[in-house]
């Protein structure tokens, strides 16, 4: 049976809300006494990109995730530079409020860089939280093989961004969803109705230029980011669908031979979004 997507204040009854640096950042906390997943979301949406999987995940694991700043329900700052480095300390600091000793971490798309930042300072022990295992899925660490889509290289350009980001509608976050699934029938449009409510929240098209930047930090921060995955011992689970037109397939094979401690699962017929395309079987996966 088809699951209904959960409405904007039926996923907003599912969390919390947690004060990390003056800023409130919402999250969801399963609180089962098992092991820990805690998850840093992709862009330009937030956990609700979980809310398939996540039913199937908490069988296993207590998941905590967050909307990154400037993401989803969180706070979003206009007077704010959406440094990868920074939602790193705020992920950090959470966990720690949340009583995160141990975890397996996992990170999806721009979350995915969120946690090579957690990974360096784990290597050089600047971290009080263990990590045992990661997982990484579908994101652009290795950017010289992004192949990026038209509408992030305007986003992220400092004098086209802004106009584009007034000009964007649920129409053009359809089309583009429909071009990076495997099969484009799969994008339901309840679920883009409620991510894009979620990304219009708190003003949120005011900074959705400023948050697609990200992209550049990735250049800036490569040596250290890339750096992290060939130094840590860490073992790392390289999960990655297969037909991503953006995130190219080509990224988990770089990444596999680069690391140390690595395993590679390339799951065939599946786009960007995997854990909404198909839930379950990504789910079972992680």
């Amino acid at each position: 049976m088809k699951l209904s997507a959960p409405s904007f204040k039926e996923w907003q009854a599912q969390g919390q809300y947690a004060e990390v640096n003056g800023q409130r950042i919402f999250y969801i906390d399963t609180k089962e006494d098992k092991p820990i997943l805690c998850i840093s979301h992709g862009y330009p949406t937030c956990i609700y990109d979980y809310w398939k999987a996540l039913p199937i995940l908490k069988h296993k694991y207590r998941v905590i995730m967050h909307d990154h700043l400037g993401f989803g329900l969180s706070d979003k700052p206009t007077d704010y530079a959406y440094q990868l480095i920074d939602q790193a300390d705020v992920a950090l600091k959470l966990w720690k409020q949340l009583g995160v000793q141990s975890m397996h971490v996992l990170g999806h798309d721009y979350g995915s860089s969120v946690v090579t930042e957690i990974i360096h300072r784990y290597n050089h022990k600047t971290i009080d939280i263990d990590i045992e295992k990661v997982t990484l899925c579908n994101g652009s660490m290795h950017i010289e093989l992004s192949k990026l889509r038209p509408i992030q290289k305007l986003l992220k350009n400092r004098i086209t961004g802004p106009l584009v980001a007034r000009l964007a509608s649920k129409t053009t976050l359809t089309r583009n969803f429909k071009r990076i699934y495997s099969d484009a029938s799969k994008v339901d449009s309840g679920e883009v109705d409620v991510i894009w409510e979620m990304m219009l929240h708190n003003n949120g098209r005011k900074i959705l230029s400023k948050l697609t930047r990200y992209i550049e930090q990735r250049y800036t921060y490569w040596d250290r980011w890339i750096g992290a995955l060939k130094e840590t011992n860490l073992p790392i689970h390289i999960l990655w669908a297969e037909d991503d037109p953006v995130a190219v397939v080509e990224m988990a094979h770089v990444i596999e031979a680069e690391t140390k401690n690595s395993k590679k699962t390339i799951i065939p017929n599946l786009g960007h979004f995997p854990m909404l395309e198909n839930a379950e079987r990504w789910s079972q996966l992680v």
